[in-house]
């Protein structure tokens, strides 16, 4: 069974939409959370009513945690029940035929969190404003090469986790969609098994993004900065050890 957080605000004009996506490409068993800030959002009437005509169970859940679309992914992350969940957004940015293949990365090859990556071979993005789009690969690619992480894009929120890595990890996101970024890096140095798959990304056509770049990028940094240096620090460490034990042994 695998888990679909879906954090929404005003999302009346695309939820139906994503729904029939969600239907026709992910064959894996599923159910799919809805997590909204307040009564008032626009996909809550959407949503109930054409729920039922669809072949997995739809939720809707209010956000636990306070208004905003990290307190939305972290109330998804901390009360989904099965042991796999995929956070994805609702403005059909993301290509939901790579899901079947995230989810089979983690339970039947044993990785323990999967990224859909559009800066690896085969991955594409579509649109989207310039500097958002240049910062984000350069982020994703110099921590793939510098670092080690197992992806070329650390940044995207398009993210399929095991559930012993949720339950790993303090979550300290405190600004936006950075979170995706904070619990990779985690959960690399914790030594979990991290794979890609190529990804499409495309710019939304209907409702208001909620991505703020400019107010979000010192908390993206924070955890780029965390990443260079919790490695550099490791690095050095089994750098020290082996340096005593040569000292030890030529003595």
């Amino acid at each position: 069974m695998l888990d679909v957080v879906v954090p929404v605000y005003n999302e009346g004009a695309n939820i139906e939409n994503l729904l029939n996506q969600i239907e026709s490409s992910v064959k894996t068993e599923k159910r799919l959370t809805i997590i909204y800030d307040c009564e008032d959002d626009n996909t809550l009437p959407v949503v109930n009513e054409v729920r039922f005509k669809y072949n997995f169970p739809i939720f809707l859940k209010k956000n636990i945690y306070g208004r905003g679309a990290l307190n939305a992914i972290k109330t998804g992350l901390h009360t989904f029940e099965s042991k796999v969940v995929l956070v994805l957004m609702a403005d059909l940015s993301d290509s939901l035929e790579v899901v079947d293949v995230m989810y089979d990365k983690i339970v039947k090859e044993g990785n323990h969190l999967v990224c859909g990556s559009r800066y690896m071979e085969g991955g594409k993005q579509y649109g989207g404003p310039f500097i958002k789009k240049t910062l984000s690969r350069l982020a994703g690619v110099s921590l793939h090469w510098a670092v080690g992480i197992p992806t070329h894009d650390i940044s995207n929120s398009f993210k399929m986790y095991h559930k012993a890595v949720i339950e790993s990890i303090q979550i300290e996101s405190t600004g936006g969609f950075e979170i995706g970024m904070e619990i990779t890096v985690k959960a690399y140095l914790n030594g979990y098994r991290i794979t890609e798959v190529p990804s499409s990304w495309y710019d939304r056509t209907a409702g208001e993004s909620r991505f703020q770049l400019f107010r979000w990028l010192p908390f993206y940094l924070k955890w780029y900065l965390f990443a260079l240096r919790k490695t550099w620090f490791s690095l050095n460490y089994v750098k020290l050890k082996q340096d005593s034990k040569k000292n030890v042994i030529s003595k």
